[in-house]
């Protein structure tokens, strides 16, 4: 008898949904991963909040944009929009990676043949409510981007074998330029100076104030160095930073630069890049700072240790410690060889972390819950 021979991998429609406010990295991720499965051949459409960035970015791309604007999460309106979608566009997969968009998800996939994947972005345990439990039952697959992740899911009750860690990744495509000098300039730092930078948003999370103290211990042993914290935020915690700025007598070494878009440019031109979150569940700046082979010194929060090799490709020190974040920034900055050592480790390191190895184990996800053989899984991969 003759082996039936297996079918060719084939292409799937994928709808990428995100219902949240502003550009953080979890919607840079759903953008990257929209662009890395658009250029496999596959259809995607991403659905978004249509005046938000993820939206007009999707759109830059050439990738179609769902307009969805829910009230809440159980909107009914908007779930009945994204399902009208689902079923006249012969939708496959939707994506969820938000905690409204599981729901919506769940709701626009009920008696359909799409299959309904969440991603989790954060390390803060689910709602104890029956409203989380019940769309937290609906998905046919659970990605976790981290180990930090995966554990506040599980200690949320959801069981172990549901859930698949994938993590983010990077566009490595091509290089980033470092920002020049006249940039540089404008926001405070002189030529030839020693330069530390933080890419954070203003959030409890990320805990600037412990950045702020980290500059004001490493400006001790490392007199000449400034720093730029790059990112927004809503009052009252930008005022408490400005004001810890002030306190510290840093206003000539430490310079806010609110949100900007070049910050990834920003980063490229630093001599060491900190990161002092107190929850982080996989910080894709990180990702940027290993593919440009940049020192890093970072807290130990959440996912970020399975980033950073301590003492190889990062120095990592206890989350809320400034001072020791600080010392580990004056260490760097005051040793050549240490940083040229932690500089190559974080370039070796960074091709774990592009987006397209991140894609592929998405992939074989879509892969399992469909069962079938898809175009970019790793089982198709030679």
């Amino acid at each position: 008898m003759i082996a039936e021979a297996p079918s060719a991998p084939r292409h799937i429609t994928v709808v990428e949904l995100d219902t949240e406010r502003g550009w953080r990295g979890g919607e840079r991720q759903v953008l990257l991963h929209a662009q890395v499965l658009t250029r496999l051949g596959h259809r995607v459409l991403v659905a978004a909040r249509p005046t938000e960035p993820l939206a007009d970015k999707a759109r830059a791309a050439n990738i179609s944009v769902i307009p969805l604007s829910p009230a809440s999460e159980f909107d009914p309106f908007a779930a009945m929009s994204l399902r009208r979608v689902v079923l006249s566009e012969g939708v496959d997969i939707v994506h969820a990676h938000s905690a409204h968009g599981v729901a919506l998800g769940a709701l626009a996939c009920i008696a359909t043949r799409a299959k309904l994947v969440v991603t989790r972005h954060a390390t803060f345990r689910l709602r104890a409510n029956l409203a989380s439990r019940w769309k937290y039952q609906r998905p046919d697959a659970l990605i976790a981007v981290s180990g930090a992740s995966q554990r506040a899911m599980i200690a949320s009750g959801i069981p172990p074998d549901r859930i698949t860690i994938v993590h983010g990744g990077s566009d490595q495509s091509h290089a980033i330029a470092p920002a020049d000098r006249r940039v540089l300039e404008a926001l405070g730092v002189p030529g030839q100076t020693p330069l530390v930078v933080q890419v954070a948003q203003l959030t409890p999370e990320k805990d600037p104030l412990t950045f702020v103290e980290a500059i004001h211990v490493a400006r001790r042993s490392v007199p000449s160095l400034h720093a730029l914290l790059v990112g927004g935020g809503d009052s009252p915690l930008p005022t408490a930073v400005e004001h810890a700025v002030a306190e510290r007598e840093l206003g000539g070494t430490l310079h806010l630069t609110g949100y900007r878009t070049d910050a990834d440019s920003i980063l490229a031109a630093a001599d060491v890049v900190a990161l002092s979150s107190k929850q982080d569940a996989l910080p894709t700046v990180l990702f940027d700072a290993l593919f440009c082979r940049k020192p890093i010194c970072a807290t130990d929060a959440g996912g970020i240790p399975e980033i950073i090799e301590s003492g190889v490709s990062g120095l990592l020190t206890p989350v809320g410690d400034g001072a020791a974040l600080g010392q580990s920034i004056a260490r760097v900055l005051a040793d050549s060889a240490l940083s040229a050592r932690l500089a190559a480790a974080a370039g070796a390191r960074a091709p774990e972390f592009s987006i397209e190895r991140s894609v592929e184990h998405t992939i074989a996800v879509f892969e399992r819950v469909l069962g079938a053989r898809l175009v970019g899984a790793l089982s198709n991969m030679g």
